[in-house]
């Protein structure tokens, strides 16, 4: 049954994916498929639909943002992609973590290393485990009907809950929760940015002529570091710097992380990260006006720092 899809390539495309655990079921994706575009981010992008992705750029995309994925771990997903597909078209959710001076290399989430590997050597006696029985048998159950896929085969998920029981309060309780601390420690707005680094030095891997974007993912205003404060300075020269690095690779950089009309409003989120679905798809319309004109959005959602 394969469940973590080792013999997944551009010709074999992955099966169902069965286990809940993006870091256990996307590099079957990354290595499989008809794809030749891919979202990489944390839970921030993971509901930019690529069926609209699809139609706004020309490309097929899989959406391989993973919830909560520290910047290696997006990189070591990017990296297996690039080197499977025709790649025509990359999108970066970039969070926080990018602007970090030390930022983690993993989570308390399990990232196995040797499923992101060429080959995936010895994957086979890898999979030999209770977990990847269960896998495997709920993948025999998908292929003969009998069971639905955890996540659609192009990686996209919808894992907020459902548009009909959004409470406003509870959305407002949740955002206020998750707002940023003005007495957390902030790196100097000098300290190093490393995860940056790497991402300069993979878009030499993305083709030329691909379209490329970086794009600051809209949490809502009570989570960002707020203009003239310590971590509001951070985030300006971080965002300063992925431009450079944008301008350097005829990307487009968007900014949708500052206070606007869509994340000063409450009602656009579940909590102070996650917005909801019909954002989700202006996110996709606004990006596609932002590589079309290279301008910002009059209506001051989005602003352009970057473009070819």
């Amino acid at each position: 049954m394969d469940p973590y899809g080792l013999r997944a390539a551009p010709g074999h495309p992955p099966g169902p994916i069965m286990d809940a655990n993006q870091r256990l079921s996307y590099p079957q994706i990354a290595r499989g498929g008809r794809f030749d575009a891919a979202v990489f981010g944390t839970s921030t992008a993971r509901l930019l639909d690529p069926n609209a992705l699809d139609e706004a750029f020309g490309a097929r995309f899989a959406n391989l943002a993973v919830n909560a994925a520290t910047p290696d771990e997006q990189i070591r997903l990017a990296e297996l992609f690039i080197v499977h597909h025709a790649v025509r078209a990359v999108l970066f959710g970039l969070d926080g973590t990018w602007c970090s001076a030390d930022p983690p290399a993993r989570t308390a989430n399990a990232f196995p290393d040797w499923l992101y590997a060429d080959g995936a050597p010895w994957g086979v006696l890898r999979q030999v485990n209770l977990r990847a029985v269960a896998v495997a048998a709920q993948a025999g159950l998908a292929w003969a009907g009998l069971a639905q896929p955890r996540i659609r085969r192009d990686g996209y998920a919808v894992f907020t809950p459902p548009e009909d029981r959004y409470d406003p309060e509870r959305a407002r309780a949740h955002i206020r929760a998750g707002a940023a601390d003005p007495a957390a420690a902030i790196d100097p707005v000098d300290a190093p940015i490393p995860a940056l680094g790497r991402l300069d030095h993979l878009l030499d891997r993305v083709p030329a002529d691909a379209v490329k974007l970086l794009v600051f993912m809209p949490v809502h205003a009570a989570a960002q570091g707020a203009p003239g404060t310590a971590a509001g300075r951070r985030e300006a020269a971080c965002k300063s710097r992925v431009a450079a690095i944008g301008a350097g690779h005829g990307a487009t950089v968007v900014d949708f992380r500052f206070p606007s009309p869509l994340t000063n409003r409450d009602a656009n989120y579940w909590d102070a990260l996650h917005y909801r679905l019909p954002v989700a798809a202006r996110i996709v319309a606004d990006l596609k006006a932002a590589v079309a004109t290279g301008a910002d959005d009059p209506g001051g959602t989005y602003r352009v720092l970057a473009h070819p």
